[in-house]
């Protein structure tokens, strides 16, 4: 028996998957997994563990390019009711890992919870900040996650307080499990100042990266205390194409796929940036985001 015949009715063969991220581009998934619950998912980790399949859980795709031969595997989306729940209980929030985490922000802001406005306008889920400690210049996940329920690489439920997820910049240790839940804790504030704060830096998001274009957001973390788009730009890199692929005119750290793009020009492009950032400063640029 194969070993996905369990979740037949929840298992989609050779699905596109490419077009669920930000990029808009890639191939397809072997598999694709909605699962119903934490119990479900479990079973569906230990069954593609014992038959050596490889899995990724795909959350909003803002910082995932799939290459465009797709990948040869399982991808897991929390989109169901109990992955999407939020509870607020005073000013902690208990919030589901596929809930959308710019709509949070804005609901936090609007009931006087402060401690969220810095992440205004950070597109993605919150399973996927908590994995990447997602963040910018105003804050970063790490700041308000008090702990998080996940599901361990042996497919057991775990709660990690905020120590043991060892946040970083742009890291966690998260990287052997999938996040079911996060508990946030903030602070009371005046509704009205907590939604001009995360006004004001929404704005400033807007206005400073190309967020209507087809993107994954910042391709590279900043290396040290370098900004890695001030070195792109630096560089001499600011429009440079591939194919249908460019480095954004507005902030560097963005490529902006065209009409036609594939992820093979995204790739080429990256490495094009690498390699001259490289050779001009003797700097290494690593990747933010994830190509599967």
């Amino acid at each position: 028996m194969s070993w996905w015949q369990d979740f037949a009715d929840r298992i989609e063969f050779n699905a596109p998957i490419g077009h669920a991220t930000w990029f808009r581009l890639g191939g397809r998934a072997r598999y694709l997994f909605k699962p119903r619950n934490a119990a479900d998912l479990s079973l569906l980790m230990n069954r593609a563990r014992q038959d050596s399949i490889p899995l990724k859980v795909l959350g909003g795709g803002t910082n995932v390019l799939v290459r465009d031969d797709g990948f040869d595997g399982v991808v897991v989306r929390l989109d169901a009711p109990a992955f999407r729940s939020v509870e607020y209980q005073g000013t902690s929030v208990r919030v589901g890992a596929g809930v959308d985490l710019m709509p949070l922000c804005k609901n936090c802001a609007e009931r006087g919870l402060t401690g969220m406005e810095g992440l205004a306008g950070i597109p993605g889920t919150v399973g996927g900040a908590a994995r990447m400690n997602a963040g910018g210049r105003f804050g970063e996940f790490a700041d308000v996650v008090r702990q998080a329920e996940v599901i361990n690489s042996n497919g057991d439920c775990e709660v990690r307080s905020s120590e043991q997820l060892g946040f970083s910049y742009r890291r966690s240790n998260l990287q052997d499990a999938i996040v079911l839940s996060a508990r946030l804790e903030l602070a009371g504030d005046d509704p009205v100042q907590v939604r001009k704060r995360h006004d004001e830096r929404l704005a400033y998001k807007t206005e400073s990266q190309p967020l209507a274009d087809k993107s994954a957001g910042c391709i590279f973390k900043n290396p040290g205390d370098q900004s890695a788009g001030a070195l792109i730009d630096r560089s001499g890199l600011k429009g440079t194409t591939v194919g249908e692929a460019s480095v954004s005119r507005r902030h560097a750290n963005f490529i902006v796929a065209g009409a036609g793009a594939t992820a093979a020009d995204v790739t080429t492009l990256i490495e094009l940036i690498q390699e001259r950032v490289l050779r001009e400063f003797d700097t290494s640029l690593e990747l933010e985001i994830d190509v599967w």
